[in-house]
């Protein structure tokens, strides 16, 4: 999604009404319950909240001049750096080694890559299609991705062949460098 990203896919900047920023940590809370008692640290009532409009109907949301996390279409998506602040908070999926590469050149990831060894994935009920899980791999300490699955995790588990997760954001991709002057 931010492989190719840049100033000039940016439309408008404007600042965020306080009824808004409320709203928004709302439906962030209903999206992640985990984030409840700590909403008030990652987002300060009294920070500069701005929304940038983008190409693509990508909205972007910084506090304090540094994106939080992204909107497309209705649902709140964390960027990487939100995530490496409270990482409990979100579903995770893990990733052996040999698909390390792979993610942070930017490739969906295949399902061999989510149940060899090394890897780890929710146990049952598990996750369902659809879902949006932040991307960890085998001995690393933060998270490389944020994605969606594009099959529940018992299908991948299963099936074994095929894509598992479409990468939305990941280390190194343009949003993760992009700066807001």
């Amino acid at each position: 999604m931010f492989k190719k990203f840049s100033r000039e896919d940016v439309h408008s900047r404007s600042n965020v009404k306080s009824s808004v920023q409320r709203t928004l940590k709302s439906k962030l809370i209903a999206q992640y319950p985990q984030l409840e008692e700590v909403i008030d640290e990652l987002v300060p009532k009294k920070s500069h909240f701005e929304l940038i409009k983008c190409e693509d109907k990508i909205q972007l949301y910084t506090v304090d001049r540094e994106v939080c996390f992204f909107q497309n279409f209705d649902e709140l998506i964390p960027t990487l750096k939100f995530v490496h602040k409270f990482p409990q908070a979100f579903p995770t999926v893990q990733v052996d080694r040999g698909a390390i590469k792979f993610v942070l050149s930017g490739a969906n990831i295949m399902c061999p890559g989510l149940t060899s060894p090394g890897a780890n994935l929710p146990d049952a009920p598990g996750l369902p299609e659809g879902s949006l899980v932040i991307v960890n791999a085998e001995n690393k300490e933060n998270a490389l991705a944020v994605g969606r699955l594009l099959m529940s995790t018992e299908d991948i588990k299963s099936i074994n062949k095929g894509h598992g997760v479409e990468l939305l954001h990941y280390l190194g991709d343009c949003l993760w460098n992009f700066s807001i002057e």
